[in-house]
Parts: structure tokens; C-alpha cells; sequence
């Protein structure tokens, strides 16, 4: 079977969340042995359809411009056994460049009126058209979403052509985040099963799709966490994308948001066996305590003083700030005197190793 993705997303790859559920998903077509040619539409010159209608009167079937489109991807098109069009979700609907790809597949309509078994108008089919899936990605956590664009895809189905599935996932951003790997990998394998089901079946079974669409992580958390990297980008004047380059995290202004950021950096798995207390005392600008219990990989936070802390760290607010969102390193610091700690030293190393601290 060939199967022809399209992958609209501008973005490049590693920091592409379209691209991470298309591969997965291009990665179980393969396995289930289909050809697959992923074409990423970015890269290609394709220009807007203007409306002249020649496609249906001076050359029949036939696109006036002499692109990307015209020469090499319509013809893969209309040959392909199956299409996959990948599209981020932008304005609740695929984005401009998907946009643009659809419009100019005019050609492969005539320009003549029919009546639908509703008595809804219809042009009729001129190319063989392949059956759809839809792939979509966004960054609101709801999955209602994406009801606009289901209901696009729907309405912009030709005559006899069953779209053979639709794959969204809201909450995009969260597949990266370290602390929800483990759903972020259900995800992910699931995609990979519905591209096996795909080849072998010719749709999406219900349970499958359930998983691709599974809650990762609660809407209030995504809303807290995104307004602080926002927030964060703002401050800095730094681009998503810088943020990523720079390994930036995003950094709290008071002790309600540290509460909620620091544990997203804790190396929790570490502590299997007992209950460890990080006890935090803070001065400057934020003048007040906190600390945290983590216990089995997972961490509790708390306001105040707890009795007995296995690890007391005393630091100006801005400065572990400036440390815990990599602006200052951890280590020179301490030596510096910018801040102490008292108690079991190590457990420095086992919380923050692989965590987003830095000391």
C-alpha cells in the first residue's frame, strides 16, 4: 500500500509536536508494511490557487501554475492508496499551508453540478481522489477544540469518499514534558497501533483512539504552568524557541507559583524507600518557607516549616531563581557563600541530578 503523509506543520522536526504524533503514526504503517513518503509542505513551493478556474475550462485537470504542487505532489497524490494530512490546530481549523495544499486539488474535481440522496449540490469527481486520515495537534488541553476542524474535515469530503479517521491531541506541548513520560508514551505507542490498524483494518478502533486522546495532566496545572512560561518568555524576550534552545524553565515570582514549579524538577524517582523533607527558607523579595516530601517518585508541596528536614537550603529568593532557571550555576554559587545548606549534603546530587535544578 502507498501512502502519501503531509505534513503542514512549520516548524522543524525536534520541536515540532505534529511531527512527533506523524511519525509515530508513520512508524505503524511501515511496521504493518505500507510504503509511506512523508512530504513536509514547508519545504515546498506551493503557491495560493487564484481563482482563475482554468483547471476547469482551458485545461482541463490541469493547474496553471508550474510548482511544487503541479509537478510533483498532485500526481503522488491522486497515485497514493491512502493520504495522511497533518495539520497543527490553528484557529480551530488546519493551518494556512494545509490550507493552500487542499484548494489547489481543484483540479481534481469537474466543474458540473450534481444532487447528493439529501438534495445537497455537489461537483462531481474527475481524479481518483484516496481515502483521508486527519492528524492534528493543539495546544488548549480540551478536546472539543478540535470540533470546528472535525466538522471541516467532514464537510470538505467529496462524494463517495469516506475519511478513514481522525487523530487529535490536545495538550500537545505536554508529550515533552519529563514528568508525564510514561502517558506521554501511551500516547505515542497508541498512535503507532493506529497506524497498524490503518493499514491492516482501514480505520481506528474506539479503544485506541481513547488512549491517543487520554487526559495528560489536569487543565488547571496546564493553564498555571503556561502562564508561567508566558510569563516567562515575556520577561526575558525570548521566543518558544529560544526558550527550548536555552534549556530555560519557568521561573516563579512568589512562593504559590514555586510551589507549584519546583517539583516539575525534582528527581522524585530517586526516593523509593523513605520519605525525604526539603525544607526551604527564603529571604529578599520573598520573605517566607516552604518545603517538600517526596516519597515513592512523587512530591508533596508544602507551605511553613516541617519538624525535622533531612535538607535545609537558606537562599535569597532571587537567587535560587536565578539558579533553578539556569541563570546562575549552582555549585559557584554555594562556594560563594550565595546561599547554605545544612543537613545530608548528598541529597543534592540525588534530587537535582537529572531534574531541572542546576547546583
Amino acid at each position: 500500500m502507498q501512502v502519501l503523509a503531509l505534513n503542514s506543520s512549520p516548524r522543524t522536526d525536534k520541536e515540532s509536536c505534529t511531527f512527533f504524533m506523524l511519525n509515530a503514526l508513520v512508524e505503524g504503517m511501515r511496521e504493518a508494511g505500507a510504503d509511506v513518503e512523508v512530504i513536509n509542505l514547508r519545504s515546498k513551493k506551493i503557491n495560493h490557487c487564484i481563482g482563475c478556474f482554468s483547471c476547469w475550462t482551458k485545461t482541463p485537470g490541469q493547474c496553471v501554475h508550474k510548482d511544487d504542487m503541479t509537478q510533483e505532489i498532485f500526481p503522488k497524490w491522486q497515485a497514493c492508496d491512502m493520504a495522511v494530512y497533518a495539520s497543527p490546530l490553528y484557529y480551530h481549523t488546519v493551518n494556512a499551508m494545509m490550507s493552500k495544499f487542499m484548494e489547489r486539488t481543484l483540479p481534481a474535481i469537474y466543474p458540473f453540478f450534481e444532487k447528493d440522496e439529501n438534495g445537497n449540490t455537489f461537483h462531481p469527481i474527475r481524479y481518483r481522489i484516496p481515502p483521508l486520515v486527519l492528524l492534528s495537534v493543539c495546544g488548549f488541553p480540551e478536546a472539543s477544540e478540535f470540533n470546528a476542524m472535525l466538522e471541516f474535515f467532514e464537510r470538505t469530503q467529496h462524494q463517495n469518499i469516506t475519511p478513514l479517521g481522525a487523530i487529535c491531541r490536545a495538550g500537545a506541548s505536554l508529550l515533552t514534558v519529563p514528568a508525564l513520560k510514561n502517558k506521554a508514551s501511551d500516547v505515542l505507542q497508541a498512535t503507532r497501533q493506529a497506524g497498524q490498524e490503518l493499514i491492516k483494518e482501514k480505520k481506528i478502533s474506539p479503544e485506541t483512539l481513547a488512549r491517543i486522546s487520554q487526559p495528560i495532566g489536569s487543565p488547571e496545572s496546564f493553564r498555571k504552568m503556561g502562564n508561567l512560561f508566558w510569563k516567562t518568555c515575556i520577561a526575558e524576550r525570548v521566543t518558544p524557541k529560544e526558550f527550548d534552545e536555552k534549556k530555560m524553565v519557568p521561573r516563579p515570582t512568589n512562593l504559590e507559583e514555586f510551589l507549584f514549579v519546583f517539583p516539575f524538577g525534582l528527581n522524585a524517582g530517586a526516593v523509593t524507600d523513605s520519605k525525604v523533607y526539603l525544607q526551604f527558607h527564603f529571604s529578599g523579595e520573598v520573605n517566607d518557607a516552604c518545603h517538600f516530601i517526596i516519597a515513592k517518585g512523587k512530591v508533596e508541596a508544602c507551605p511553613g516549616v516541617c519538624e525535622k528536614p533531612d535538607l535545609t537550603i537558606e537562599t535569597p529568593f532571587s537567587v535560587w531563581m536565578d539558579i533553578m532557571t539556569r541563570k546562575s550555576d549552582g555549585a559557584k554559587m554555594l562556594m560563594e557563600g550565595k546561599y547554605q545548606v545544612r543537613g545530608d549534603a548528598s541529597l543534592m546530587l540525588t534530587l537535582f541530578q537529572t531534574g531541572n535544578q542546576h547546583v
